[in-house]
């Protein structure tokens, strides 16, 4: 009877009948994955690495887009506009490395750096005498 066909191995878990089973060189996921969907970041970062065409002097020129939007910037700056001034700070101090400063002594230090150099100058001559 046909319902009665034997099968040559079994049916479960992990192993699927003959004829439901992926064809010879037929991938299982023909489109392949997804491209995952960029964040503001990214697509940010790309936007500005675009080239842009831009004309001085009569001549053009390809710059990034994130050139031209700083030159802009700091030319508004100049024109004497208060955003553009206070972006312009704002950006120029994050990216500056902060100075260090050297600690100013106090007399009261300056008073314990010679204490300690008077104290080492008599070891030295402690250790020269023997």
């Amino acid at each position: 009877m046909p319902g009665e066909k034997r099968h040559d191995y079994e049916v479960g878990y992990g192993k699927p009948p003959r004829h439901t089973r992926f064809k010879k060189g037929q991938s299982g996921n023909p489109r392949g994955r997804p491209s995952a969907s960029k964040n503001l970041k990214t697509l940010l970062r790309e936007a500005l690495k675009e080239p842009f065409i831009v004309s001085e002097d009569g001549r053009h020129r390809k710059i990034t887009k994130r050139q031209a939007s700083v030159t802009q910037l700091v030319d508004r700056s100049a024109t004497g506009d208060w955003r553009a001034v206070k972006i312009v700070l704002d950006i120029e101090g994050q990216t500056e490395p902060a100075s260090p400063e050297t600690p100013a002594f106090t007399a009261a230090d300056e008073n314990v750096i010679e204490q300690l150099k008077a104290r080492l100058d008599r070891k030295k001559e402690e250790h020269a005498d023997d």
